[in-house]
């Protein structure tokens, strides 16, 4: 049986200024209840009672999990990747105009089944990819023949040899949250770019959705990051948030699974309007957009 984490201070800040704010579903595998904590001090929101490392795996053991499992089963998994047909292509040319470079080395981390990194190589960059799922990596190798390796190689990789680090949804899957970011310093070059985007809780859409919003995505979401927090952990480990970028589909996306998770069914049309709200909010505000891109430098 796993063995479960309780926190009692903040995973981010350590602070002991915690308390319980939401009580929030698994509506993917297990429906089991989990409380969301609030840190008063960085603002970070954690999910208590999670599953360690070696047993958080059971809890991604779904076909509708599409990240894992390529499936484009349902409506929501084929709009899934009919947006990422489109999001992989701004990838490429946004890390290319976030490094200066057309090509160099790049580290993906949390690769999934490998779509980003073979959109990179086929652009000419060398990459790297790491991703913890068996699954995910047999996909990977089957559909594009890349090799992915599990993320215990991310301690073995020699210092300041890339010029991108990125992390497309994964820094909030991550157990060992200090460990990555002080690896990440070693590995990046100095001029390099560590690229982290995560779901944002101070987003219209997640107001809006409460214990329903989707990026809660309990226990797989360890932590929950406001732009506060994520600032506070670059700070930390010697980063700075050099930018902080909008992810307009993802308002979308989250709204559809957040209105099935509410009302039993996706319903297209209110999942938009609140997506499309959600975004008329941050366009003059990046930081309350329904996901966020940061982009750290080394200070």
């Amino acid at each position: 049986m796993a063995a479960l984490i309780t926190y009692q201070q903040c995973p981010c800040c350590g602070s002991k200024q915690i308390a319980s704010v939401l009580s929030v579903k698994d509506y993917t595998v297990s429906k089991e209840m989990f409380d969301i904590w609030h840190c008063q001090t960085c603002t970070l929101r954690f999910t208590q009672q999670i599953p360690d490392s070696e047993g958080i795996g059971a809890y991604y053991k779904a076909e509708s999990y599409v990240s894992h499992t390529d499936s484009q089963k349902g409506l929501i998994n084929k709009t899934y990747h009919a947006v990422r047909k489109i999001t992989l292509g701004l990838k490429y040319k946004f890390i290319l105009k976030t490094t200066g470079k057309t090509t160099g080395v790049l580290l993906d981390v949390g690769a999934g089944t490998g779509a980003f990194v073979n959109t990179m190589h086929q652009g000419g960059w060398q990459v790297k990819g790491l991703e913890p799922d068996t699954e995910a990596r047999s996909v990977a190798q089957n559909k594009y023949g890349i090799i992915l390796d599990e993320p215990t190689e991310l301690f073995k990789l020699m210092p300041n040899q890339f010029d991108a680090i990125t992390m497309w949804h994964v820094l909030e899957h991550v157990h060992d949250l200090h460990a990555y970011l002080k690896q990440f310093f070693s590995l990046l070059k100095q001029d390099g770019k560590l690229v982290i985007a995560v779901p944002n809780y101070t987003s219209g859409d997640a107001n809006r959705y409460q214990e329903y919003w989707a990026a809660y995505d309990v226990p797989r979401h360890l932590y929950h990051f406001s732009p506060k927090s994520m600032a506070y952990l670059a700070q930390l480990h010697g980063f700075s948030v050099a930018e902080y970028k909008p992810m307009w589909f993802d308002s979308f996306y989250v709204s559809m699974l957040s209105e099935q998770y509410k009302t039993g069914q996706p319903n297209l049309f209110k999942a938009c309007v609140a997506g499309l709200v959600s975004n008329l909010k941050a366009v003059n505000d990046s930081k309350v957009c329904s996901s966020v891109i940061y982009i750290l430098t080394k200070q």
